[in-house]
C-alpha cells in the first residue's frame, strides 16, 4: 500500500459467530480488504457504506496503543523474539480497532519489508516515529528505540491528561451553563414574564433587559425545531473543519497569559522526548533537530530550532549557538551547553523532557486554580442575570398591585 494513497472509511454491519449483527467503522483500502480484516476477527462482512473523505479521519493508532505497542516490542525484541512473532504477539496488546494496522505491519514485514517501511505504509505513524524506527534498524538497536518511544509516549500521555483536564472543566461548565440558560429561557421566562404581564394589563411595562429575555425566549418557543436545526448544521460544519478550527484553538492558546505557559512547557516536553529517542537511535544532531522541530507547533520555537540547525549544518557548535533559542528558559540552554560538553546529549534531552513534563503539569494545576473561580463567576453572571429578569418585574408587580 502505497503511503500517498490514503485508506477510506467504511461504515459496516457483519454478522458474528453466534450469528448477531455488528456496526463498525474501520480504514480499509478497498471493501475486500475490509472483508479479510474483519475475517481474521471472525467476522463476516454484509454490507458496508463508503464515508466521505471530509467524515472519514485518518487511522491513526491512539498514544495508549503505541505506548502498548512500542512496550511490549521492546520486552520480546530484546529476548530475542522474531519481529514477524512479536507483532503477533504485540496484536494482542492494543485495542481492537487497532489490531488490523499491527497486522498489516506483521504481513508486510513477513513479506520482506523492513519494519520502518510497513509502520510507513500503513500510514498511522508519524514521520518522527518511522525515522526512528528506520535509524534504529541501521544499527541494530530496534528494540532500544523501541524501548525509548514507549517512555516518550507516556510522557506524552501524561502531558495530555494535564491538558485535557485544562479544557475539560471550562467545557463542562460551559455546557452546564448552556443547558440552565435554554431551560430559563424557554420553559420558564416566557410562562413568569407572561402571566406578569397579563395580569398588570396595560399598566404593564418590563425593563429593557427583561423585555429582550422574554422576547429571546418566545422566539425560541416558537422556532425551536429550526434553531435545533441550526445547531446541527454548526456541529457539522464544525466536524468537516475539525482540523482548522483545531489549528485556531492552538494558536489562541499560545497567545492567552494563561495558557501559553502551559502550551510552552508542553511543546518543550514533545521536543526533547523526540530529540531523546533519535539521539538514542544514532541519528545526527543536525537531523534529528530537522525532524523534531517540525514535531512541534509552537512557531517562535520551531522558527528558532530552524536557524540553530541551518547554523550548524554551516559549521556552527551547538553550545555558541544554543543561546539564541530564547523561547527555551536559561537555564535549560545552560544545561545543553554543559552537556554539549560533556559529551551526553542523550542524557540531557531524556532528563529535560522529564522535567519539561513535570513544568508542565504543575503549569496546567495553577491554571486551572486561577480558571475555576473566574468560570464560577461567570456561571453565576449568565444565570444570575436571568434570575434578575425574571424576578424584578415580578417584584415590580406586587409592589403595584399593592
Amino acid at each position: 500500500m502505497s503511503r500517498a494513497t490514503r485508506p477510506a472509511g467504511f461504515l459496516y454491519v457483519a454478522a458474528t459467530a453466534t450469528g448477531g449483527r455488528k456496526l463498525g467503522l474501520r480504514h480499509a483500502d478497498s471493501e475486500r480488504q475490509l472483508a479479510d480484516q474483519l475475517r481474521r476477527d471472525r467476522l463476516v462482512l454484509m454490507r458496508t457504506w463508503r464515508l466521505p473523505a471530509a467524515l472519514a479521519s485518518e487511522r491513526r493508532l491512539r498514544l495508549r496503543d503505541q505506548s502498548a505497542l512500542n512496550d511490549q516490542l521492546a520486552q520480546l525484541l530484546s529476548r530475542g523474539v522474531p519481529l514477524v512473532e512479536a507483532l503477533e504477539v504485540t496484536a494482542s496488546v492494543v485495542s481492537p480497532p487497532c489490531r488490523p494496522v499491527v497486522n498489516a505491519m506483521r504481513d508486510a514485514v513477513s513479506s520482506g519489508a523492513s519494519f520502518a517501511d510497513a509502520c510507513a505504509d500503513v500510514g498511522t505513524f508519524d514521520d518522527v516515529t518511522v525515522a526512528v524506527y528506520r535509524a534504529a534498524e541501521r544499527t541494530g538497536d530496534l528494540a532500544g528505540a523501541c524501548s525509548q518511544l514507549a517512555t516518550t509516549m507516556r510522557r506524552r500521555l501524561a502531558v495530555a491528561g494535564k491538558a485535557a483536564t485544562l479544557m475539560i472543566y471550562p467545557a463542562i461548565v460551559l455546557v452546564i451553563a448552556v443547558i440552565v440558560s435554554t431551560i430559563m429561557l424557554v420553559g420558564i421566562a416566557p410562562k413568569m414574564l407572561g402571566d406578569v404581564a397579563s395580569e398588570l394589563g396595560d399598566n404593564a411595562k418590563l425593563n429593557f433587559f427583561s423585555s429582550a429575555v422574554l422576547a429571546l425566549g418566545n422566539f425560541l418557543r416558537a422556532n425551536g425545531v429550526w434553531v435545533l436545526l441550526g445547531v446541527a448544521v454548526v456541529v457539522t460544519l464544525l466536524v468537516i473543519a475539525r482540523k482548522e478550527v483545531a489549528a485556531l484553538i492552538a494558536n489562541a492558546s499560545r497567545r492567552i497569559p494563561l495558557l501559553r505557559d502551559v502550551v510552552l512547557a508542553q511543546e518543550s516536553s514533545r521536543f526533547f522526548s523526540v530529540m531523546a529517542a533519535m539521539t538514542r537511535a544514532g541519528i545526527p544532531l543536525a537531523d534529528a533537530l530537522g525532524v523534531s522541530a517540525g514535531a512541534i507547533g509552537h512557531p517562535k520555537l520551531r522558527e528558532q530550532l530552524n536557524r540553530l540547525r541551518q547554523r550548524l549544518i554551516e559549521g556552527g557548535v551547538l553550545r555558541l549557538l544554543i543561546d539564541d533559542v530564547e523561547a527555551l528558559p536559561l537555564a535549560t540552554r545552560k544545561l545543553l551547553i554543559a552537556a554539549e560538553r560533556a559529551g551526553d546529549l542523550e542524557t540531557a534531552f531524556d532528563q529535560l523532557a522529564e522535567d519539561m513534563a513535570a513544568l508542565a503539569a504543575t503549569r496546567s494545576e495553577r491554571a486551572l486554580a486561577v480558571l475555576e473561580p473566574g468560570l464560577i463567576i461567570c456561571l453565576a453572571v449568565v444565570i444570575g442575570s436571568l434570575v434578575m429578569a425574571m424576578f424584578i418585574p415580578l417584584i415590580t408587580a406586587a409592589s403595584q398591585i399593592e
